[in-house]
Parts: structure tokens; C-alpha cells; sequence
């Protein structure tokens, strides 16, 4: 019991360690952004702060494993350096005993992930497209730069000389409205700003001091014509809110589908291609859930291999192996999306090899005969030090 405890402690440190620090680097690429709106934007950061717990769960989906594997390669590459582990065995107690606490960890890990992939997951990304939907209706300047020809609505290209981000203000504005394709429109404004209303879903740009330019199109016989309006005045009714709410229903993407509206979406799927797609989201969602178990196997030899070489050089063996892992299931995905074999089985191919070469690893360990593969590759770095340093002689 504590030896279950004390390789369980050593696991655990580093894993939480990796956790935090694998998900703060995926967050500092949404943080700029998300700042920009609080400072120039005016978004108040309490919806920034919901935005980005909405993020997290996704980042766990990918962290989670990650830093699983990185913590049970710190934990047994120190017990291997330390020769904690040659004590252990001296003192009769084998591998398999020690791993029984990271395969109890690995099935936790396993059933925290298949609640992210398979519940929180589609219900934080809903989260986060429902609360940009909120934000972009209350403050529709948050997509509008100043200097930039912006397409945000349809038909309707906007451009504004300046801006200010506070108060929502445009000034030396620039419209192409081409809403009515046979009489399009160019208007021209000192000022222009946005009114929405969230509770009714739409959204007014109200211009001042402005001119609409247009030319209809002239009937047969007759000489085109081309009209000029002044107006101190003028509102377009964009009603952005309604189309982006009505779009919600319509584009709701895979990912954010339940566990039960996706098996639903793939019985009702109207051609083979978005039925294969669909199907290989749902079993998408339970084979990553299995990672941390898959990479666990791989993890518990190579952190015992690691010291021959230094703790370097397994850290970034196992990161190559997180990476193929990915990029296996990445293929299977692929694959499957084309409806070349079925998807329930080709998207366990990457858990089958990684379970199936994990095992055979673990074992060969457990009887101190570590495939050569190791030695090789461990090897490596010291190979490449010496060539490079007869070369600098030579």
C-alpha cells in the first residue's frame, strides 16, 4: 500500500504540474485577442472570463494526455536514475507491481476524458458560439477595425477611416450595400454607429451627414440616370441578430451535437459522405477518451530507459510519441471520412498499435531485455555528439 501511494504521489505531482502549464501555453494563443476586446472593445471581462472557461474543456481533451504521459515518464525515469527501481526489484517486487497504481490513474484519467469528449465538450463549444452570439449583439463594433474593409453582412461591405472602440463611434465612413443586386448603393458618411437590440435580434448602423449614390438601371430607350441623396440622417436595418440565431440552428457544426443528437444526425444523414463524417466524430469522441490508458504503456518503459541517455532525451522521445499518436489518429480520421473501411475500425487502429506495442514494450522491460530499439535510439544523441565532434577536429 505504500509503495501504491508513493508511486502514485510521483505520478500525480508532475502530471497536475504539466496540466497547468500545457493548458496556460494553449490559452496565451486566445489571449491577445481576447484581451483586445476587453481594453479597445469595451467587452466586459466577466464575459471574457466565460469565454474562456468555455475554452478549457477542449484544451483538457488534449492536455490531459499529454501531461498524464509526461508525469509517469518524470516519475519512473527518476525512480530509474535514482536506482529506486533496481532496489524495488532487489527487494522482490516486479514492474507489474508498480504499474498497478498508473493503470488505476489511467482509468481515471480515461473517464474524466470520455466526460469531456463526449458532455463537456459539446456543451462548452455551444457555450462559447452562444455567448460570442451575445456579445456581437450588444456590442456589434467588436468585429469592425478601423482602416479595413470589413464583410461581416451580407452584401454590405463597410469601411471606417477611424474608430473609436469605446463608445462605438465611426467616423469617414464607406458603404458598397449590394442587398438589392439590380440598384446598389454607395453611401457615404461623416459618422456612423450601432444600435442594437438584443431582445428583438436586430441591429441598426445609423449614419450622419451623408450622401447615397445610385444608378438604376435605365429601360430600353431611355438614357441612364444617376441619383444623389443627401441626409442628415439614415439607418440600415442589418437584423444580423436574427440570421446569426436562425444560422445557429442551421450550422450547428458536429462538435457541438450531444452524444445522443449526433447517433440521431448520423441515422437521419442524407448522403454516405455525412454519415462517415459523422460517424467518425462519435467514435472520434471514445477512442481519444482511451488515450491516456494507450500512452501509459508506452510512458512507464521509456521513462525507465530515459536515464541511459539523460532525462532529455526521453522527455522528447515521448513527446515524438505523443505526436505519432495524434498523427495515426489523425490518418485513421482521414480515412474513415472517405468511407474506404468501416469507421468503428479504423479509428481504433492508432489504440491498437500503441495498446499492442505498448504491452510488448512493458514486458520486455519487466524481464530486463528492452527491445533493441531502445538502445538505438537512446544511443542516438551521444552517436550524433561524437560525429559532430570528429568532424570539428577533422
Amino acid at each position: 500500500m505504500r509503495i501504491n501511494f508513493y508511486i502514485t504521489r510521483e505520478v500525480v505531482v508532475p502530471t497536475l504540474l504539466s496540466l497547468m502549464i500545457f493548458t496556460f501555453l494553449l490559452l496565451m494563443g486566445r489571449i491577445p485577442r481576447l484581451t483586445e476586446m476587453v481594453i479597445n472593445k469595451g467587452v466586459p471581462l466577466q464575459d471574457i472570463m466565460q469565454l474562456f472557461a468555455s475554452l478549457l474543456p477542449s484544451f483538457f481533451s488534449i492536455t490531459v494526455p499529454l501531461s498524464f504521459l509526461l508525469g509517469i515518464l518524470l516519475a519512473f525515469g527518476r525512480l530509474s536514475a535514482d536506482s529506486e527501481f533496481v532496489a524495488l526489484k532487489a527487494s522482490g517486487i516486479s514492474l507489474y507491481t508498480l504499474i498497478r497504481p498508473v493503470l488505476l490513474l489511467a482509468a481515471l484519467f480515461t473517464l474524466l476524458s470520455l466526460y469531456l469528449n463526449m458532455v463537456a465538450i459539446p456543451q462548452s463549444t455551444t457555450a462559447f458560439r452562444s455567448k460570442i452570439f451575445d456579445i456581437a449583439s450588444n456590442q456589434a463594433n467588436v468585429g469592425i477595425q478601423a482602416g479595413i474593409f470589413n464583410d461581416e453582412f451580407d452584401g454590405i461591405v463597410l469601411y471606417a477611416a477611424n474608430m473609436d472602440d469605446k463608445k462605438g463611434l465611426m467616423s469617414g465612413v464607406f458603404i458598397s450595400d449590394e442587398r438589392e443586386g439590380n440598384v446598389p448603393a454607395t453611401i457615404l458618411a461623416e459618422q456612423g454607429q450601432f444600435i442594437s437590440d438584443p431582445e428583438n435580434f436586430t441591429l441598426t448602423l445609423r449614419l450622419k451627414q451623408g450622401n447615397i449614390h445610385r444608378q438604376p438601371v435605365a429601360a430600353r430607350g431611355k438614357e441612364p440616370t444617376y441619383q444623389t441623396i443627401a441626409f442628415s440622417s439614415y439607418d440600415i436595418n442589418l437584423d444580423i441578430g436574427k440570421q446569426l440565431q436562425e444560422g445557429q440552428d442551421r450550422d450547428k457544426s458536429k462538435n457541438e451535437l450531444s452524444t445522443a443528437e449526433l447517433k440521431e444526425a448520423i441515422v437521419q444523414a442524407e448522403t454516405a459522405i455525412q454519415r462517415y463524417r459523422l460517424e467518425g466524430e462519435y467514435f472520434l469522441r471514445i477512442v481519444t477518451s482511451f488515450a491516456p490508458l494507450v500512452l501509459a504503456l508506452v510512458g512507464v518503459p521509456l521513462g525507465l530507459q530515459s536515464n541511459r541517455s539523460g532525462k532529455g532525451s526521453g522527455f522528447a522521445l515521448a513527446l515524438a510519441i505523443a505526436l505519432a499518436y495524434f498523427v495515426i489518429l489523425s490518418l485513421s480520421r482521414t480515412i474513415a471520412a472517405k468511407g474506404y473501411l468501416p469507421t468503428s475500425i479504423t479509428l481504433w487502429t492508432s489504440n491498437v498499435i500503441f495498446l499492442l506495442g505498448g504491452s510488448f514494450f512493458l514486458h520486455r522491460t519487466a524481464i530486463e531485455r528492452p527491445p533493441e530499439i531502445f538502445e538505438r535510439i537512446f544511443s542516438l544523441p551521444k552517436t550524433i555528439a561524437a560525429w559532430w565532434e570528429k568532424k570539428g577536429r577533422s
